[in-house]
C-alpha cells in the first residue's frame, strides 16, 4: 500500500491525516495552518531526543535488573538496596498537595462508575457518552442480577414474571437508598410534591422521605409529577411516572422506570482498546473525538429492522423546590486516553523517521478539543474549560514530567489557557507504582486521575523480574502480597497528595460483561477501598455498579482513610515468585491452554479485523471484555515459565496450535474470519501471537504493541516510503 504524502517543512504527512487536519480540525482551532505545522514540527524536533533518551533509560535499568537477578538470589533487602543504587527507586519528594483547578465536578467530587471505550468505534463512543443516565429496569431485566428461576426467563417477548422481580428489586433499592418515614415504595400508590416535600401515598396514610434533603425537584406538575428527582451520595435517581405506559399502567403508583445516574465519566480510548497503526486508523479515532467535542457525532445503525441515528443526548432539566429550572448534565464527562511514550506511527515522517505517536496525540488531540475548551460548542463536555488526557504506561517521574512538558508546549502552540490540559496518570508500571508520590508531584498542577490496572501492572511485574525466577500461576498473582500493597498504596498516596475533592482515584475493569450478578456481589469493594471511580464494561454495567456508590459513600471512606498509614513499599517490592514449582503436567497444561487461548482469541481480531476491544470467549466460552493488557499479562507469564524451564518451547507450540483450532471454532460463525489453523506457517495473526510469547522476554517492558503493529501493517500491505 503506497502512501501519498504532503510535505510541510521536514514533515512528510500522510494525506489522509493532512486533509483531516486542514479541512476539519484547523478551522475550529486558534492557530493558522502555517503556524500549526511549523510549531508542531518544532515540538517534535525538541522533544524527540528526550523521548528517545527516556526509552533508552528504561532499557538501561532493565538490563541492570536482569543482570542482578542472574547473579543474585532474590532477597528483599538486597533487592531494594540495589534498586535504590541504580536510581530505579527515587528519593521521595516532600509532602505536597495537588493544586489542579478548573476541574468538573464529575471528576473532582462525584464518585461513580467509569466506562472505557474505543474511540474508533462511533457507536460505542456515543453509547458511552449517553450512559450518564441508565434505566435500572432495563439493566436488571437484561442481565443476570435477576435470576431466571420460577418462570423468570428473559425470552424474546416481555415476561411479566421477570418484570415483577425487576420492579421488586428496584423498589427495594429505593427503600434502602431513599427510605420513607413509614411504609415502602413498593406499597406506594401515588407521588406528589406538597409544600416542598415529597408526598407519598401508602395505603391510607401519606408519608415522606426520612431525609427530606434527598428531594431535588420534579418534572410535570407538583400534584401529578412525571418525574421525581432525588439525590444521594452525589448521584441522582429519577423516578419516572406514567400510568399510560406498558409498565406504569400496572404499577400501583404508575412508576414506569427508575433512572440512575450511572457512567459519570468515560475514557474514550486511543490506546489499549483500539487497533490504530497508521493514518487511516488514527484519523477514525481523531474524527470521532472531534465529533464528540463539537457535539455532532452521529452513527446510523439498524436495530429491530429499523434505521436509527444515534447522537449525543441533550442535558436534562427539572423544576427545583423553589420553582426554578435546573439543569443536569446529560452526558458522561469524557476523558481521552492518548498512547504512551513507546510507539512511533507512520502517519508522519520527520526527515524520513516515524514520529513518536505519543507526541502526535499530545499535539493533535488538544487541538481537536479546542472548541470545547473555549466553550464554543453547544453540548459542552467540560464546563470548566479543561481537557482530560489519560496518559498510560509511563515509567517513573521523569516520564510524567515529559508528558507535562509536552502539554505545556501544546497549550502554547494552540493558544490554550495554561494548565487547561489535565493529566490522568495510569499507575500500571512498576517504576511508577514504586515512585507514585514523585510522579504525581511532577504533575501537581494538572493531575485529575490516578488508577490501578491489574493486567498491565502484572505484565510489567513479570517482565521486570523475568530473570528472578518462576512466577506463581496467573490466577494466584492477585493473592500475593505485592498486589494488595499496590492497590492500597495507590489510594493512600493519592489521598496524601490531596486528590480528595480534586481528582479521581480509580480501580480496574470488571471483565465479564454478561456476568453482572457477580459484579454486583463483589465490585462494591472498589468504593469501599476509597476509589472514586471504577471501570465497567458496558452502560448496563455502569447502571448496576452505580448502586454501589449509593450503598457506600466514597467521600466518607476517603475522609476515614485520609490519616491512615501508606502501606510499606517493602510489600510492593515482594516479587510473587513460586516457592514450589513442582506443578503436575495437568496443572501446567491448563495454565498454558488458558493463556494461549486468550492470546490467540484477541490477537486474531486485532490483527485481521482491526478490532482493539471486544467480547472474546475464553477457553470456557465465557465472554471477556479484552484489550491489549490481556496479551501482556498472558504472554509475559508464558515467557517467564519458558525462561525457567517450567514448560518447553515444544509444549507451547503444541498448545498454541491446538488452541488456534479452538479459537477458529469459536469464530466459525463470522464470515470475515480467517481460520488460523488452515495455514499456521503463513497466518500473520497466529505468528504474531507466537512472537508475543517467544519474543516476550526481550520486548520493551513486555509491551505487545511493536509486534501487533508490525503484523497489522503487514496484513494491510504497508510498504513504507
Amino acid at each position: 500500500m503506497a502512501t501519498q504524502r504532503i510535505q510541510k517543512g521536514s514533515f512528510a504527512i500522510d494525506k489522509i491525516l493532512y486533509d483531516f487536519i486542514e479541512n476539519e480540525a484547523l478551522p475550529l482551532a486558534n492557530v493558522s495552518s502555517d503556524e500549526f505545522w511549523a510549531g508542531f514540527e518544532q515540538i517534535v524536533k525538541d522533544l524527540t531526543p528526550k523521548n528517545k533518551a527516556l526509552l533508552a533509560y528504561r532499557d538501561e535499568l532493565q538490563a541492570k535488573i536482569d543482570n542482578w537477578h542472574e547473579n543474585n538470589s532474590y532477597e528483599l533487602g538486597a533487592y531494594k538496596a540495589f534498586l535504590t543504587e541504580i536510581g530505579y527507586l527515587e528519593p521521595e519528594v516532600a509532602d505536597f498537595a495537588i493544586t489542579t483547578d478548573n476541574v468538573d465536578d464529575e471528576i473532582a467530587t462525584i464518585a461513580g462508575p467509569q466506562l472505557v471505550v474505543p474511540v474508533r468505534n462511533a457507536r460505542y463512543a456515543l453509547n458511552a457518552g449517553n450512559a450518564r443516565w441508565g434505566s435500572l429496569y432495563d439493566a436488571l431485566y437484561g442481565f443476570d442480577v435477576i435470576d431466571e428461576e420460577n418462570g423468570a426467563e428473559k425470552g424474546k417477548d416481555y415476561n411479566p414474571v421477570r418484570g415483577a422481580k425487576v420492579i421488586a428489586f428496584a423498589k427495594n433499592f429505593l427503600d434502602e437508598t431513599y427510605p420513607l418515614m413509614t411504609g415502602s415504595h413498593a406499597d406506594a400508590t401515588g407521588y406528589a410534591i406538597t409544600d416542598g416535600q415529597l408526598s407519598v401515598q401508602v395505603g391510607n396514610t401519606t408519608t415522606t422521605l426520612k431525609n427530606t434533603k434527598q428531594l431535588q425537584g420534579y418534572n410535570g406538575s407538583p400534584d401529578n409529577p412525571s418525574e421525581i428527582i432525588l439525590k444521594n451520595n452525589g448521584l441522582h435517581t429519577i423516578i419516572q411516572i406514567d400510568r399510560e405506559h406498558l409498565i406504569g399502567k400496572d404499577d400501583k403508583a404508575g412508576v414506569k422506570d427508575v433512572i440512575l445516574e450511572a457512567a459519570v465519566t468515560t475514557i474514550q480510548d486511543l490506546e489499549d482498546s483500539v487497533a490504530a497503526v497508521d493514518a487511516e486508523e488514527k484519523v477514525e479515532g481523531y474524527r470521532n473525538w472531534l465529533g464528540l467535542m463539537k457535539g455532532d457525532l452521529s452513527e446510523t445503525l439498524e436495530k429491530a429492522n429499523k434505521i436509527i441515528t444515534r447522537t449525543l443526548n441533550a442535558d436534562r432539566t427539572f423544576t427545583d423546590l423553589n420553582g426554578d429550572t435546573k439543569t443536569l448534565h446529560g452526558r458522561s464527562v469524557l476523558l481521552l486516553r492518548n498512547v504512551g511514550h513507546l510507539m512511533t506511527n507512520p502517519a508522519i515522517l520527520v526527515d524520513g523517521e516515524e514520529i513518536f505517536e505519543g507526541i502526535m496525540d499530545g499535539v493533535i488531540s488538544p487541538m481537536l478539543s479546542t472548541i470545547d475548551i473555549m466553550g464554543k460548542n453547544t453540548l459542552r463536555n467540560s464546563r470548566t474549560g479543561s481537557m482530560y488526557i489519560v496518559k498510560p504506561k509511563m515509567h517513573g517521574s521523569e516520564e510524567v514530567a515529559f508528558a507535562v512538558e509536552l502539554f505545556d508546549r501544546s497549550e502554547q502552540l494552540l493558544r490554550l489557557p495554561k494548565n487547561s490540559i489535565k493529566i490522568g496518570i495510569m499507575d500500571e508500571e512498576k517504576r511508577t507504582s514504586a515512585n507514585l508520590k514523585n510522579c504525581i508531584e511532577k504533575a501537581k498542577n494538572r493531575t485529575i486521575f490516578i488508577n490501578t490496572g491489574f493486567m498491565d501492572r502484572t505484565g510489567d511485574e513479570i517482565h521486570t523480574a523475568m530473570k528472578a525466577g518462576a512466577f506463581v500461576p496467573k490466577g494466584e498473582i492477585k493473592s500475593e502480597k505485592w498486589f494488595t500493597a499496590y492497590e492500597n498504596r495507590n489510594v493512600m498516596i493519592g489521598l496524601k497528595a490531596g486528590l480528595r475533592g480534586k481528582a479521581q482515584i480509580g480501580k480496574g475493569m470488571w471483565p465479564k460483561p454478561d456476568e453482572l450478578a457477580d459484579m454486583y456481589r463483589t465490585k462494591i469493594e472498589h468504593p469501599q477501598a476509597g476509589a472514586s471511580c471504577a471501570w465497567v464494561p458496558s452502560p448496563s454495567g455502569a447502571t448496576i455498579h452505580a448502586i454501589h456508590y449509593h450503598k457506600c459513600s466514597v467521600a466518607e471512606r476517603q475522609a476515614a482513610l485520609q490519616s491512615a498509614q501508606v502501606p510499606s513499599i517493602d510489600d510492593l517490592l515482594t516479587i510473587p515468585l513460586a516457592t514450589d514449582t513442582n506443578w503436575s503436567d495437568a496443572e501446567k497444561q491448563k495454565e498454558l491452554e488458558n493463556n494461549c487461548q486468550g492470546i490467540l482469541g484477541y490477537v486474531v481480531r486485532w490483527v485481521d479485523l482491526g478490532v482493539g476491544c471486544s467480547k472474546v470467549p475464553d477457553i470456557n466460552n465465557i465472554g471477556l471484555m479484552e484489550d491489549r493488557a490481556t496479551l501482556r499479562i498472558s504472554s509475559q507469564h508464558i515467557a517467564n515459565w519458558l525462561a525457567h524451564g517450567i514448560v518447553s518451547e515444544d509444549e507451547v507450540w503444541t498448545v498454541l496450535k491446538r488452541m488456534a483450532k479452538v479459537v477458529d471454532s469459536q469464530n466459525a460463525h463470522d464470515p470475515a474470519y480467517r481460520p488460523m489453523s488452515a495455514d499456521f506457517d503463513n497466518n500473520i495473526a497466529f505468528n504474531a501471537a507466537a512472537d508475543l510469547i517467544f519474543q516476550g522476554a526481550v520486548q520493551p517492558a513486555g509491551y505487545t504493541e511493536p509486534i501487533l503493529h508490525k503484523a497489522r501493517l503487514k496484513l494491510k500491505g504497508y510498504q513504507g516510503d
